[in-house]
C-alpha cells in the first residue's frame, strides 16, 4: 500500500488520528527513496559533500544496475567498489561513460563524458600514495580511483619498502610536497613510520593482506601500523584502499578550502 501525501498525513494528525510520533515517522519514510529491497541514500550528497559510494562486493549485477542509476539522479558520477568483471561487462553496455580499473576492482560511471584518469586529474593539492611492494597496487589503485572520483590529484610511488631504504630516501623531495600521504603496505608494515619520520603532512596507513603465514591476513600489519611511534600516522582496515582513498580526499579538500 502506497503511503498518503503529506497533506493527508497532517490532515489525520489534526483530526487525532495520528500521534505526533507517527506522523514524523510517515513523513520520514516519505522523505527517502525506495526501489524494492534497495534504498539509495539520495541525499547523502547534500549532507556530506559526497554521494553514495556503492559497494559491489555480494550485490547482484542488477541490484548494482539500479541503485547507481538512482544514484546519477543527483550526482554526475559514482564510485563502485569492489566489482566483478562479469559485472563490469554488463553495466558497461547499459551506462556507456565509465571507467574500469581491473586490479582496483572499481567502476565509475559518469554523466556525459568518461570518468578521468588520476593521472589527468589537476588539484591545487595533491596526494601522495606510496606502496612497499608491487604487491600492495591493487590497494594503493584503490585508493587512487577514490582519489580521482573526489576530484583529487594524486601521485602513486611504489616499491619504496623497508628492504630497500635507499629508495624511499630518493623519494623524500617528491612527498614533502604532498598534502597528505597514503601508506600501502603489507608483511611487516613498518614502512609508514620510516616514512612518516620524514614529513610534515598527515600519513594514512592501509595495512594490506600480503605476508606469509604470521601475517594473519594483514592483522599483523594492522597491528604494527596501530603501534607507530609516529605520531602523525593514523590507520584504517586492512585492504581498505577506498577508506584510505577517501580521508585523503577529505583533508586535501579541506585544506583547499582553508587557502
Amino acid at each position: 500500500m502506497s503511503q498518503p501525501p503529506i497533506e493527508e498525513l497532517y490532515r489525520l494528525f489534526q483530526s487525532g488520528e495520528l500521534s505526533s510520533l507517527e506522523l514524523g515517522q510517515r513523513i520520514l519514510a516519505l522523505s527517502i527513496p525506495s526501489d524494492g529491497n534497495l534504498t539509495p541514500d539520495l541525499d547523502r550528497l547534500k549532507r556530506t559533500g559526497y554521494p553514495e559510494v556503492v559497494y559491489g562486493q555480494g550485490k547482484s549485477t542488477e541490484a548494482i544496475q539500479r541503485v547507481t542509476q538512482r544514484l546519477l539522479e543527483t550526482t554526475p558520477e559514482i564510485l563502485i567498489t569492489r566489482i566483478l568483471p562479469e559485472q563490469v561487462r554488463v553495466l558497461t553496455e547499459v551506462f556507456p561513460y565509465t571507467r574500469w580499473n581491473h586490479l582496483a576492482r572499481t567502476l565509475r560511471v559518469r554523466v556525459g563524458s568518461v570518468p578521468l584518469d588520476p593521472e589527468a586529474v589537476q588539484s591545487s593539492r595533491r596526494v601522495g600514495v606510496v606502496t612497499a611492494g608491487t604487491t600492495d597496487e591493487p590497494v594503493a589503485l584503490e585508493a587512487r580511483e577514490t582519489l580521482a572520483w573526489m576530484g583529487v590529484a594524486s601521485d602513486l610511488i611504489q616499491d619504496v619498502g623497508v628492504a630497500g631504504p635507499y629508495r624511499l630516501l630518493s623519494r623524500v623531495p617528491d612527498l614533502r610536497r604532498c598534502s597528505v600521504l597514503i601508506c600501502v603496505a603489507g608483511m611487516e608494515a613498518a614502512l609508514p613510520s620510516a616514512l612518516a619520520g620524514h614529513v610534515a603532512c598527515p600519513v594514512i596507513a592501509v595495512p594490506t593482506s600480503v605476508g606469509y603465514g604470521a601475517n594473519l591476513g594483514g592483522i599483523a600489519a594492522l597491528l604494527s601500523m596501530l603501534n607507530s611511534c609516529a605520531a602523525n600516522v593514523t590507520v584504517v582496515n586492512i585492504d581498505a584502499g577506498f577508506k584510505g582513498g577517501y580521508i585523503a580526499g577529505l583533508i586535501a579538500h579541506g585544506d583547499q578550502r582553508s587557502v
